[in-house]
């Protein structure tokens, strides 16, 4: 099929807003589980996932954390304005940026933004008693985001800053405000690495209990890390999805974590949406290493389009042929750890190379993750979602949870 064809209004579907949880269940491990297996639909509870998943078999998750990214600051003259951070500008890398100190420049999206043209914004904060201040200077437009400027006292890195003067960004469609719960509850168990504005949401179920279950079965665990950007809440605005551009997000995947899923035969169980994406990302990196292997690191970058683009090719590599040349890359480039991004966009058409299960909550009608799911799931998505909604699944970032065996 041709994927840039598909038109979005045929993955719609009625949510009525009661539908979408706007909290968690009080156990993390006791939403709902359903479970899709070779077209057949059940459902159960989430603390027996692992049940569900092959002994010996290799899990993925996303340990990424979520940041403080909204940060409020009030004019001079009682205007408030919202400053939304996306991601590092300079300096341009995650972890350098939240050691900075004193001044950094961000991508920021703006609220309010007319009542801000120019000028600079300030606010004080404590830590640990003693009040400092921050202040906000937009340098440059870059369509709809700015470019900030932030200068701060007290000699603390910025991580401390945002955790004291930051909110946390829990997704829009909540309609509320976010609350000091959420601070826990939309944290992965496993969280380790920050940068996110959004929770890789498919983690929130799993408890140390429910991991323990997991390894019990013998199933190995490892971890990538993808920094969820705002764009994954982006709608598909666009009829047919050629004209829908999908944002760039970072990943980090560990060299060991490529060989441990060469050992498994390139096939993982994938927790998430986030996950897949950057499971499925490695194989066309590979893919760009055997192609080319003096290639330079920026060259590895997955665009939106390229899977498709290379679907015929009569040279396609298997995924353990892929990702060996990988670890080839990495081992002569002197790097334990593969620091990349991908603009990949899964939707019908599309031949999965690792993920073999996936492990997702249901997501907005009409969305780039609906069409993942759709391509997972050889198009029987509708099913799949009729059910949930005719059995009382909660939706969304909050809500319950699904296994997916194709």
């Amino acid at each position: 099929m041709n994927t840039r064809q598909i038109e979005i209004s045929e993955y719609d579907y009625p949510l009525p807003d009661e539908r979408i949880a706007k909290h968690p269940v009080a156990e993390r491990d006791h939403s709902r589980l359903l479970v899709y297996r070779h077209g057949q639909i059940s459902d159960d509870t989430f603390v027996n996932v692992p049940q569900y998943l092959p002994e010996g078999a290799l899990m993925v998750v996303n340990n990424t954390r979520v940041i403080q990214a909204r940060i409020y600051f009030q004019k001079t003259t009682g205007a408030h304005i919202e400053v939304f951070l996306l991601e590092p500008h300079e300096p341009a890398d995650y972890e350098r940026m939240f050691l900075t100190r004193s001044q950094c420049e961000w991508q920021c999206l703006i609220g309010n933004s007319k009542k801000w043209k120019e000028g600079r914004l300030s606010r004080t904060f404590t830590v640990d008693g003693q009040q400092y201040r921050l202040s906000a200077t937009r340098v440059e437009s870059r369509g709809a985001d700015q470019v900030v400027r932030f200068e701060w006292e007290g000699d603390v890195p910025f991580a401390t800053v945002i955790d004291h003067v930051g909110e946390l960004p829990i997704p829009p469609y909540l309609n509320r405000a976010t609350e000091e719960s959420d601070k826990t509850t939309y944290q992965t168990v496993y969280s380790k690495i920050k940068g996110s504005v959004a929770a890789p949401t498919a983690g929130l179920h799993f408890t140390p209990a429910v991991l323990a279950a997991v390894d019990n079965r013998g199933i190995e665990r490892e971890e990538v890390t993808l920094h969820v950007g705002a764009g994954t809440f982006r709608p598909v605005k666009s009829r047919q999805i050629a004209d829908h551009e999908m944002h760039t997000e970072y990943i980090a995947v560990r060299r060991h974590t490529i060989e441990r899923l060469i050992a498994h035969g390139g096939k993982a169980i994938a927790v998430g949406t986030t996950s897949v994406r950057t499971l499925e990302s490695l194989y066309y990196m590979g893919w760009k290493v055997l192609r080319n292997p003096n290639c330079v690191l920026a060259d590895l970058h997955v665009s939106q389009w390229e899977p498709y683009d290379l679907a015929d090719t009569p040279d396609a590599p298997t995924t353990v042929q892929a990702l060996s040349a990988l670890v080839g890359y990495l081992e002569r480039q002197g790097e334990e750890v593969l620091h990349s991004s991908t603009q990949i966009i899964i939707a019908p058409g599309y031949k999965y190379h690792v993920v073999s299960h996936l492990i997702t909550n249901f997501h907005q009608p009409q969305s780039t993750l609906l069409l993942l799911v759709s391509a997972f799931v050889g198009g029987q998505w509708r099913p799949i979602y009729d059910y949930a909604l005719s059995h009382g699944f909660r939706f969304l970032s909050y809500g319950d949870s699904s296994l997916l065996i194709p």
